[in-house]
C-alpha cells in the first residue's frame, strides 16, 4: 500500500482506494472499517469516494455481455474434480483443459462462465520484476469470469474498476503478478488502455508463505505510526526519514521514492 501512495504522490497523480469486497459471504464484519482506520491512522489521503467492487456488478454483468455477445464466453459445468483429473499443471494453478467448449454435460444446472484464450503470447514490462510472459491457453487456460454462485470473478472486475476510474499506473503486491497477462488479455478484447505495472515484494515468514490475518498474522501498528512506516520504508529498499509528524513523513519520504530500489 505504501509504495503504491509514494509512486502516485511522486508523480504527481491521484491516489484511490478500492474495497475488493466481491466475495460478500467470506467478508468478516468489521473488516473494512477497520482497513479504513488503520489507513487513516497512517496519514493515507485519497483522492475520490472509495469504490466498492460489491456495489459495480451491474457494470460486470454489461462486459461479460458483451464478450458473449461476441461468443468469446461459454457456461462451463466442470466441477474442481473433474478438472483435476483431466488437467495439468500450469504457472497459477490447474490449466482448464476446455471441456465444455463444445458443451456443457447434459443435464447441468450449475455453471460459471469463461473466457476463450488462444496461443497469443501476452507480455509486458513491469517496472520491478522486468519482462514477464505468458501464453494464456498453455499456461493458464480458459479463466473464469463469473462463478457458478454468481459471484464475479476478480479478473474482470479489477479490468473494469481501473477502466473506469482511468487508473493509468499499478503498483501492487507481487503475488498478483500472475494474474496481470489475464488481465491485460480482457483489456485487449475490451479495447481498454493497459496500464504501467509494478509488483513489490510481499512480506513471508519463515516458511515462505505471505503473511495474512487468515494466517494469524500481527496486524499493522498504528499506535506507534512513524516506526511503522520507516520499517515499511527499508522493507522497500528506501532511505529512511527523520519526521517529527506523519505529515511531514510523507512529505520527505514522497520526494525521495525510488521505485528502481524497490527489491524483486
Amino acid at each position: 500500500m505504501a509504495a503504491c501512495y509514494l509512486d502516485a504522490r511522486h508523480h504527481q497523480g491521484d491516489w484511490f482506494v478500492r474495497i475488493d469486497d466481491l466475495d460478500q459471504p467470506r467478508q468478516k464484519p468489521g473488516s473494512v472499517e477497520s482497513i479504513l482506520a488503520t489507513l487513516e491512522a497512517l496519514g493515507f489521503e485519497w483522492d475520490d469516494e472509495i469504490q466498492y467492487q460489491s456495489r459495480r456488478t451491474e457494470r460486470y454483468q454489461a462486459l461479460l455481455d458483451e464478450l458473449s455477445n461476441r461468443q468469446l464466453v461459454y457456461p462451463c459445468s466442470c466441477s474442481r474434480k473433474e478438472i483435476a483429473a483431466e488437467a495439468k499443471a500450469g504457472v497459477d494453478g490447474l490449466v482448464y483443459p476446455g471441456t465444455c467448449r463444445s458443451g456443457m454435460r447434459e443435464g447441468a444446472t450449475q455453471f460459471s462462465f469463461r473466457i476463450i484464450t488462444d496461443e497469443s503470447v501476452i507480455q509486458f514490462n513491469d517496472r520491478i520484476q522486468g519482462t514477464y510472459t505468458q501464453q494464456l491457453d498453455r499456461d493458464i487456460g480458459d479463466f473464469v469470469l463469473k462463478r457458478a454462485d454468481g459471484l464475479f470473478a476478480y479478473q474482470l472486475a479489477i479490468v473494469a474498476d481501473d477502466h473506469d476510474q482511468k487508473i493509468n499506473s499499478i503498483v501492487r503486491g507481487r503475488d498478483l503478478l500472475v494474474s496481470t497477462p489475464r488481465q491485460i488479455y480482457l483489456q485487449q478484447l475490451l479495447a481498454m488502455e493497459t496500464p504501467d505495472y509494478a509488483h513489490v515484494p510481499l512480506v513471508m515468514d519463515d516458511n515462505g508463505n505471505k503473511l495474512s490475518k487468515s494466517d494469524a498474522a500481527h496486524p499493522v501498528d498504528t499506535k506507534r505510526p512513524l516506526e511503522t512506516l520507516n520499517l515499511t520504508l527499508d522493507f522497500l529498499g528506501q532511505a529512511a526519514v527523520e519526521a517529527d509528524t506523519i505529515d511531514s513523513f510523507w512529505q520527505q519520504a514522497t520526494r525521495n521514492w525510488l521505485i528502481e530500489q524497490v527489491p524483486k
